[in-house]
């Protein structure tokens, strides 16, 4: 059988598995073939040389490996609770090994008198170490286990467990599949990569990863299996970048004209910082290439990424172009809307606006104002996809908050035209480079890192629910300057399993302290009409509601200069980058703004972290930085629509930064030398690439 056969075979047929735990592994673990098997590789690892003695085991330790007999069984407890117990020695003293289930076939097995090693978590109950549940081999078994020092551990589940499938049944099912080898595993990698970047070979890496003889070569097996596979990742998104820029002729704006020259003198509120004058340079270099623009910008809350689309903008509508940004909430569409209008005030363009609340007769005007080119600018939110919105020329298309949208909904954008338009896509969620790399790896990436002059740094506090009184004495100074407050709830409604600030037990609180007519409450959350929420948002944006309760509805979109305090209730409760989010809220103005975060009094030790880090910096890549740190990237909003096909095996976008820039360091000299991977050393890789993507539809032109 060829070898690629022979791993695509179902895990039905390896030896002690079957149908029935086929079907558990397949449902709880995606392991359906051999090589799933394979590349279902240990999360940890427990050195099974280190021996301790019973009158040194701790209940804080890990899990332990003790040598002894078992002196005899008891059975406790009644019902439920029932328990067969035995008690094991060693030349220190006793510990109690406890099973609540199989005791038949323990009792019958494992005979008193006879030495075994007992392997298992130590706990305690009624002041007596035990361990429940342990692994029990007998001493003179020790010698049969597989050349592996390090004994590996792999993820379960209960009911896995309930089936006796244990990690030490997996071990052994790889076992058994790795001595049914009958050739080495051909590597899925050129030669010449191998043996250039000194890797350790495929067949190598898959026995080690899963039954290291020790730390060394373990660490080397890591390190390719987690090299091919980020590597694999990059090479994809740059071929398609590659293929793309080859293939796909972007419009070309060659001029910069009447309407942009007019709003740069005229129009413009404040000197452009250096780092938007690179960005919008970065820009028109891309539209005036020949090739289709994908191009990601990043920019820290406030940092000014709407002057940079619209600047962009006002370049495609001067090489006669139409152009639209599309938001993921009418808050945030209707917020573009007002600045862009108000900042083009003047210049005789015309610009609309397209939402779900749009009335019928708005829809039909824009319909027809689209096709016969006389509207330059549309913003909308999904109400853009919809099949009757069709562009006569649309050059230039602006997504916004792009991480909201899923890759098809993007895609049904970008295909509204025959030719495809730029792409600028924005987001004010700074995402750390490592996982930028890898997951809008084939775009280009611009960075606003420069807030505009005369933004004063919001101070960020602490306080703790036996504080409040404090707080709302700060609100009522900052209500008698003249200033707005938000306060953001988790909830809506108190949650019985969750022991969090809801908006309805606030709303009532703060219109208890602030009572009318002296102050005025407004609400908003997600449950209420489009139209509701506008007539609440309205009376805040008019000044007349001196605090706006809310929940993350607010998160984008809303850009009141006079609200200068952001309350976030049960701060634990969020992740860092919705609490820098929120945070963006304030500071838009030029006075003095804080964010106060309300917490309980315990907090675990990631919550405690958080509200450190947010106490201590302003910097939303500082702040991104920690969070893929604390929370992994599969937190990370966004990660579901990558391009990834698959979850990472082994590599972690978080940890293996150096890993990534290395592997998309080679891709891109592969490619440099060979942009369509024709040359027969490269077969492998189309091979290999074919195999993991071919799947996944590209939706790499869109971003």
């Amino acid at each position: 059988m060829v070898i690629q056969d022979f791993l695509d075979t179902n895990i039905t047929y390896l030896s002690g598995v079957g149908p029935v735990r086929a079907e558990l592994l397949n449902k709880e673990l995606n392991i359906f073939t051999y090589r799933d098997l394979l590349y279902n590789f240990p999360y940890r690892y427990i050195d099974r040389t280190k021996f301790y003695k019973i009158n040194e085991l701790d209940p804080d330790l890990p899990f332990v490996q003790i040598k002894g007999v078992i002196k005899g069984y008891s059975t406790e407890g009644q019902g439920p609770g029932k328990r067969l117990v035995a008690e094991f020695k060693d030349e220190t003293g006793s510990v109690k090994l406890i099973w609540f289930k199989g005791g038949k076939w323990i009792t019958g097995n494992y005979i008193p008198g006879v030495e075994f090693i007992v392997f298992g978590k130590p706990g305690v109950f009624n002041g007596t170490i035990n361990i429940i549940h342990p692994e029990i081999e007998a001493v003179n078994k020790m010698a049969e286990r597989l050349n592996s020092a390090l004994q590996a551990q792999y993820s379960t589940t209960e009911k896995l467990k309930n089936q006796f499938i244990t990690s030490k049944t997996i071990s052994k099912f790889t076992g058994t599949l790795l001595n049914q080898l009958k050739s080495r595993l051909p590597d899925n990698l050129p030669e010449y990569l191998v043996s250039k970047y000194k890797l350790m070979d495929l067949h190598d890496s898959i026995h080690k990863i899963h039954f290291p003889s020790d730390p060394a070569e373990l660490e080397k097996a890591r390190y390719r299996l987690k090299f091919e596979e980020l590597f694999y990742i990059q090479l994809n998104l740059l071929r398609f970048k590659t293929n793309r820029n080859l293939k796909l002729k972007g419009f070309v704006f060659s001029s910069v004209g009447d309407n942009f020259n007019n709003f740069y003198y005229n129009n413009l509120p404040f000197t452009l910082t250096e780092a938007q004058k690179r960005v919008i340079k970065e820009i028109r270099k891309d539209l005036g290439s020949g090739r289709q623009m994908n191009r990601l910008l990043q920019g820290d809350v406030g940092s000014g990424k709407t002057l940079v689309a619209l600047m962009s903008m006002l370049i495609a509508i001067d090489n006669g172009y139409q152009a639209c940004i599309m938001a993921p909430t009418e808050i945030l569409a209707n917020q573009h809307f007002q600045t862009i209008t108000r900042l083009l005030e003047g210049i005789n363009l015309k610009i609309s606006l397209l939402t779900g609340s749009s009335k019928k007769a708005s829809r039909k005007s824009i319909a027809e104002s689209l096709l016969d080119s006389s509207l330059n600018i549309l913003i909308g939110t999904h109400a853009l996809l919809e099949d009757n919105v069709q562009f006569s020329n649309l050059g230039l298309v602006i997504i916004d908050e792009q991480h909201r949208f899923g890759v098809a909904q993007r895609g049904r954008l970008w295909q509204k035209n025959l030719n495809p338009p730029h792409i600028l896509v924005m987001t004010a969620t700074p995402i750390p480079r490592t996982l930028a790399m890898t997951l809008y790896g084939d775009l280009d990436v611009s960075v606003i890192d420069e807030l505009p002059p005369g933004r004063v740094p919001v101070k960020t506090m602490h306080f703790t629910d036996s504080e409040r009184n404090k707080v709302f004495g700060f609100i009522r100074n900052q209500i008698a300057e003249h200033r707005q407050i938000y306060v953001v709830y988790p909830l809506i409604k108190e949650s019985e399993t969750m022991d969090y600030k809801d908006l309805e037990d606030g709303w009532d609180t703060f219109s208890r302290v602030f009572p009318a007519p002296k102050y005025c409450i407004s609400i908003v959350h997600g449950k209420m009409t489009p139209a509701n929420k506008e007539v609440s948002m309205k009376l805040f944006k008019d000044g007349h509601a001196h605090i706006l309760i809310a929940t993350t509805v607010i998160e984008v979109g809303v850009d009141i200069p006079n609200a200068t305090v952001m309350i976030i209730e049960s701060a634990e409760r969020f992740g860092l980058s919705q609490l820098h989010q929120l945070r963006g809220r304030v500071g838009r103005g030029a006075d003095q703004s804080y964010c106060i975060l309300m917490s309980s009094e315990k907090l675990s030790k990631e919550a405690a972290k958080r509200i450190e880090v947010m106490i201590r910096t302003n910097d939303g890549f500082e702040i991104a930085e920690t969070d893929l740190q604390l929370r992994g990237p599969g937190d990370i909003e966004g990660t579901q629509q990558s391009g990834i096909p698959f979850d990472l095996k082994i590599a972690n976008l978080s940890k293996d930064g150096r890993i990534i820039e290395y592997a998309r360091h080679i891709a891109e000299g592969i490619l440099t030398d060979d942009p369509l991977l024709e040359k027969n050393q490269n077969q492998i890789l189309i091979t290999e690439l074919k195999r993991l993507f071919s799947k996944l539809q590209s939706w790499s032109n869109i971003s």
